[in-house]
């Protein structure tokens, strides 16, 4: 036995194998353990996969998109054990790079701020047609042009009439018999005066005892000639217009309002209002008086001021802005969100609201609108007093919503099953089209336009670059569909153009065509 533990090599052998089996005992049985943990909670752990063009696209493993063959992307999954799975989580850091901001929801008393568009017109009750009064041949103008001013009593221009010859011989062989005959004399007078000449003109004729050839015709009213139906040596006839005179120290200002914005305006309502061509001066008036009847084409009514014209700075045809502040006392201490926390896609309207804490955890809320006040929106439901929402921001939080398949305005449930190619998949669409057009009102009935095609989601037109961005259901509808329905209303686009007879019935102001 000496021999053999003295043996170099035996011991080396020894040594050897009890480090073998030491290295077994001691890493062997913990790294198999490790491993099946690991092994275990891989198996826990689900990937899914996604298409950034189309976040409803949810898959098990890598692959292509069924709709836009696109590169899958793995979905990184927010969120911890204990946290609500419908919320989105941000951290304070990507909250800030988003330019995510929040606003406590208050109660207020709503002023709806409504935007009118119209012209300055002449009073029509100040209106006046200069008319001959008896029939003849004009000798003489005194009024030459348009726009020249007239006074009452002012002679307008000398007349022939040979039946107005024959009354004054009447006159003057009446005269000499007044004493005995008064009745025919002062008959022969009323003849005179039913043709409109004045007891100085009648005395002259009497006291000369000479019967005038020509008579002058003198103006009935102040004011402006706006148009002249005669020239020098035409014949009129008994009643025939030879001016017609507008007195503009008073004018209309007449206003266009759609229907939607009818409800709120009334009479006696304060309207302030700017001239186009009178920058910098503000004006302010009451309306007087509301069109009942819609216009069948514009579809508006008119709105009326009455307005001194002192100066004669207010010309008719010049257009106008006005702002009109409504009180909607039947709205009274209702919440009021700014029009930028709002998110809608089709029938519903939805608002990110911040969950309780310090961190930014939002979560989705479907919510019931009043009626809009400029940029703010009255809430009807679905908010809380002192609630705090998102208003700035809210299409990142709803993006980063919809790549976690979490509730969006895309989504109204969470997308938590895997959808393969072979299923029947739908698709929004967004676009940009060229739509021809000038102001507000332009604005307005392009997208109402728009928004009336079914599918459309959404539609913004803006006045500066002439382009409309309008999203839609590319299984309800498509582009030309939707130009069809503008170019219907009186706005060329891209591929179709309006009819003429439809475009010049639109509001001067809209007229864009050259």
């Amino acid at each position: 036995m000496n021999k053999i533990f003295s043996n170099q090599i035996f011991r080396s052998s020894i040594l050897i194998a009890i480090g073998l089996f030491l290295g077994w005992v001691v890493f062997h049985s913990p790294e198999k353990v490790l491993d099946t943990r690991n092994h275990e909670a891989v198996e826990t752990k689900s990937e899914i996969w996604t298409c950034s063009m189309h976040p409803q696209i949810r898959m098990e493993k890598p692959g292509k998109c069924p709709i836009c063959a696109m590169d899958l992307i793995q979905l990184v999954q927010s969120g911890t054990s204990g946290m609500d799975t419908e919320a989105v989580h941000f951290t304070k850091e990507s909250a800030q790079l988003a330019n995510v901001l929040t606003t406590i929801v208050s109660t207020q008393n709503p002023i709806k701020e409504l935007r009118l568009f119209g012209k300055i017109q002449a009073d029509e009750r100040l209106l006046q047609n200069q008319v001959a009064y008896i029939p003849g041949r004009i000798e003489k103008l005194m009024v030459n042009f348009t726009g020249e001013m007239v006074r009452k009593g002012q002679p307008l221009a000398l007349i022939y009439s040979p039946e107005l010859v024959t009354a004054q011989q009447e006159l003057l062989e009446t005269a000499k018999s007044k004493e005995k005959q008064p009745e025919i004399y002062e008959a022969a007078i009323e003849k005179l005066k039913q043709w409109k000449l004045t007891d100085k003109q009648i005395g002259q004729i009497e006291n000369s005892g000479k019967v005038q050839s020509n008579m002058e015709v003198e103006s009935t009213a102040n004011g402006i000639v706006t148009a002249r139906r005669v020239n020098n040596g035409d014949y009129v006839s008994q009643g025939s217009v030879l001016y017609e005179v507008s007195d503009l120290s008073h004018v209309w200002v007449l206003f266009d309002a759609y229907e939607s914005d009818l409800p709120f305006l009334k009479k006696g309502d304060k309207v302030e209002f700017s001239v186009q061509a009178l920058p910098g001066i503000a004006f302010s008036g009451k309306i007087m008086f509301i069109d009942p009847v819609i216009d069948p084409v514009n579809r508006v009514a008119k709105v009326r001021l009455e307005m001194s014209n002192s100066g004669a700075k207010l010309k008719p045809e010049m257009f106008v802005t006005g702002i009109v502040k409504s009180n909607l006392d039947e709205f009274k201490d209702m919440l009021v969100i700014p029009r930028s926390a709002v998110l809608w896609t089709g029938k519903r309207s939805i608002v990110y609201v911040k969950q309780p804490g310090d961190e930014p955890i939002f979560k989705i809320r479907e919510i019931g609108l009043g009626p809009q006040l400029g940029n703010s929106y009255v809430v009807s439901n679905g908010l809380a007093n002192g609630e705090e929402i998102v208003t700035e921001g809210a299409f990142s939080v709803d993006a980063a919503a919809q790549l976690e398949g979490k509730p969006s305005m895309m989504n109204q449930e969470s997308n938590t099953q895997s959808l393969t190619s072979s299923q029947s998949l739908s698709k929004t669409t967004e676009v940009q089209l060229k739509v021809s057009g000038n102001c507000d009102m332009c604005k307005d009935r392009i997208e109402t336009a728009a928004k009336s095609v079914a599918g459309v989601v959404s539609a913004k037109w803006s006045s500066e670059t002439k382009m409309l961005q309008v999203q839609f259901d590319d299984l309800k509808t498509n582009s030309d569909t939707i130009q069809k329905a503008i170019a219907k209303v009186g706005h060329d686009t891209e591929n179709f153009k309006a009819q003429e007879n439809v475009y010049k019935e639109l509001p001067e102001c809209c007229l864009y065509r050259k």
